[in-house]
């Protein structure tokens, strides 16, 4: 498998570089200024490292005539799940079934902490660093609340209650995906912080992966290979 253009240093130094200001315009300055220390020298994964099972093979697995891709930057509260649950009920009220519907959401960004399991959020404090509130709480999470939701947890007026939850969303047939690039930069910063290896953490993180949630080389490249399977592109704002 051919190496992305991310793993040479002065585009990796070019990407971080970015990546620094767009977190320092999100308000993550304490993320920021590692970012910009670690441009030169850190590390991005070997993909065959990370990435064992074909992410190609992966999305020719979208099915349905009726196909569409949320890209999730941002936690945005609810919304990255209320959506794909909505597109499920409006086109079942319009005579699709799930079966008819392919629906893929990708995970990228500050939006990475969806795709891992409660203790990463404890440990890693992710609500904090992702600006991630709990809906129950509101102050930021320390468990993935759209992870096995309770019943009734998420009620939407008009509709009543809604299963949002990640699992939920899975047993319909809605396929979860997150960013190699994301998790590569974002443990660094953390383990920076930390004072642990960049290597460790990252490790930690890909064991508390949600299960199905399909890691991709980024985040980019599966919003454009979810277009070029058939997938119409649905920012969720």
């Amino acid at each position: 498998m051919k190496k992305h253009n991310l793993n040479l240093p002065s585009q990796r130094r070019e990407f971080l570089g970015t990546l620094a200001t767009g977190v320092a315009a999100f308000g993550l300055t304490t993320l920021a200024a590692p970012l910009h220390l670690g441009a030169a020298s850190l590390p991005l994964s070997d993909e065959e490292d990370n990435l064992p099972d074909d992410p190609e093979a992966w999305f020719a697995k979208i099915k349905g005539k009726h196909r569409i891709m949320f890209d999730v930057t941002h936690p945005k509260e609810i919304m990255p799940f209320v959506w794909p649950r909505v597109f499920l009920i409006t086109n079942e009220k319009t005579g699709a079934t799930a079966k008819d519907c392919g629906v893929v959401v990708v995970l990228r960004h500050d939006g990475i902490p969806y795709a891992f399991e409660n203790r990463l959020w404890e440990k890693y404090n992710f609500g904090e660093i992702f600006k991630a509130d709990d809906p129950a709480t509101k102050a930021p999470a320390i468990r993935n609340p759209f992870w096995k939701p309770k019943k009734g947890d998420f009620k939407v007026p008009g509709f009543g209650e809604v299963p949002i939850g990640i699992n939920e969303l899975q047993d319909s047939g809605v396929m979860f995906c997150v960013c190699d690039v994301a998790i590569t930069v974002y443990s660094a910063v953390v383990a920076d912080k930390m004072k642990m290896t960049a290597a460790e953490v990252k490790k930690d993180w890909l064991s508390g992966l949600l299960p199905k949630v399909k890691v991709v080389p980024s985040g980019v490249w599966a919003v454009g290979r979810a277009q070029e399977h058939g997938c119409a592109y649905c920012a969720v704002a």
